[in-house]
């Protein structure tokens, strides 16, 4: 189906009107609170989400906006999970925000375009389109990084990550421009057929492939484009910091997918060798830059290198030996990969945020200190988490790890069974960072012995957080199938 179809792009029209509607009422609300405009963006966040949900039930997918948009069954599904992870983003920075003066209009209207700006990439099936959300994702996440105009290290951080940030857009940009210069067209599927026929200048699309990957690698974080995160993680409000590391997360899969696998699957051969060095480059230097340490934010920085690192390993190994077989295996691992993670980082800065209420940020590892004796339930939560990106049994992350060592075990490639071996050696390099925290929670002396208090909404959504982390883990075939049919219903169409 392909016509001006409103339909395929109802929740982005909707959560348009929702950002302008929440940017006008939130000029006559008096509350300090911001009460009635956070009530009215996570009612408005739940609509799209069902939206999103609703259309993925359907399975179908549609061709829109003279075919420069696809409404198919993957985008629907990370659009679900992009919204979730929105609204739980805004539930817990409220408490951390109102300490801080963040608490204002633009800490949710923000939040919303830059929510706008990842449903644009999930459902783009041209360059333009892949570019023009990116770029209202990043514009909204840079001012929110500096949300706190009175506070140095977060302007500082601001900086760093819009230098930077306009830089990957550039190789991107400068990528596609090569990319649409060897096939004529700007259409992820036309350039796919212009790549098929095999009679374009091969350097020309190596070297855009080369620039395509450069500018995806900066936005996902892998190694050598992986100098902002650190910096980013730990200079920004923890609340800006999570809407960084949550659902932008699933944005850069989706427009990798669209780029490499809908759109250049005939270069497989040469983009698969590039994602091999990135993924093995960020395991290694995310998780032994990690051990050094002292500050958690920054720590979760260099692990959310390395998670992306793992990540991108599911990628590497949809086509062998020029077959597609594995191909459906393969990116439904990975997509499952990026589901749970995000899922758990969640939760993970959701702590950070609750422990950093009392006017002071909880970000270094010795704030964590005995925290079992000041709450044993928050500190049992963090260690499901802690043991989530760790990949130990029974979390969600042991079996996330699980799913993309078997999509890589299962291809019978000597090379790709070694990066499995490899990526399994610098996984147990990560657990001991991540154990370090939890042996602080439970075998250190508290260095502040105040309780912790929690409002009932974020007492409820952390403990949720941690069941989901766990009941994942022990149940993980439904997500799975989940993303394995939005993987074959989307390469299908």
């Amino acid at each position: 189906m392909t016509d001006m179809n409103w339909l395929a792009i109802a929740p982005e029209i909707v959560l348009l009107a929702l950002a302008c509607v929440v940017a006008l009422v939130d000029l006559w609300v008096t509350d300090p609170r911001r009460t009635p405009t956070y009530w009215l963006t996570q009612a408005g966040l739940a609509v799209v989400a069902l939206l999103h949900l609703l259309a993925c039930e359907r399975g179908e997918t549609v061709y829109a906006m003279q075919r420069m948009v696809v409404a198919d069954p993957m985008g629907h599904l990370l659009g679900v999970c992009a919204a979730l992870a929105t609204m739980v983003t805004l539930a817990y920075a409220r408490p951390y925000a109102e300490g801080r003066d963040m608490l204002k209009g633009e800490l949710f209207t923000l939040s919303l375009f830059s929510l706008l700006g990842i449903f644009v990439m999930l459902s783009a099936n041209n360059f333009l389109v892949i570019y023009l959300g990116l770029e209202m994702m990043s514009l909204s996440l840079y001012a929110l990084t500096a949300l706190r105009r009175d506070h140095p290290p977060a302007t500082e951080a601001a900086m760093k990550y819009f230098v930077l940030g306009a830089l990957a857009s550039g190789f991107l940009l400068y990528g596609l421009s090569m990319m649409y210069g060897a096939t004529g067209s700007l259409e992820v599927g036309e350039v796919f057929k212009a790549i098929g026929t095999g009679q374009i200048n091969k350097a020309v699309l190596i070297l855009g492939v080369v620039f395509v990957v450069s500018g995806l690698a900066f936005k996902i974080g892998a190694v050598p484009f992986h100098m902002w995160i650190p910096d980013v993680y730990q200079g920004a409000p923890t609340a800006a910091t999570l809407l960084i590391a949550g659902a932008p997360k699933l944005a850069a899969f989706a427009i990798t997918m669209r780029l490499l696998v809908d759109g250049m699957l005939g270069l497989a051969v040469d983009w698969q060798q590039m994602l091999v060095v990135l993924s093995v480059a960020s395991l290694a230097v995310g998780n032994l830059a990690a051990i050094a340490q002292t500050n958690l934010k920054r720590m979760l920085g260099y692990s959310t290198i390395g998670q992306m690192g793992f990540m991108l390993l599911g990628l590497c190994s949809g086509v062998v030996n020029g077959n597609t077989l594995s191909a459906a295996n393969a990116y439904s691992s990975s997509m499952f990969y990026v589901v749970t993670y995000v899922l758990t980082t969640l939760g993970t800065f959701g702590i950070v945020m609750l422990l950093a209420r009392q006017g002071v940020e909880a970000e270094l590892l010795d704030d964590y200190k005995g925290l079992a004796r000041r709450s044993p339930w928050y500190a049992f939560v963090m260690a499901v988490f802690m043991f989530s990106l760790a990949g130990i049994p029974p979390t969600v992350g042991f079996a996330a790890k699980l799913a993309v060592l078997q999509a890589l075990v299962s291809t019978n490639v000597p090379g790709l069974i070694t990066l499995a071996v490899v990526a399994v050696l610098l996984s147990l390099v990560a657990a001991f960072y991540y154990l370090r925290v939890v042996k602080l929670m439970f075998f250190d002396e508290p260095q502040d012995q105040t309780p912790l208090s929690a409002g009932g909404d974020v007492r409820v959504l952390l403990s949720a957080n941690g069941a989901a982390v766990l009941l994942f883990g022990l149940l993980p075939g439904g997500l799975m199938t989940w993303c394995a049919q939005a993987i074959v219903k989307s390469l299908g169409s």
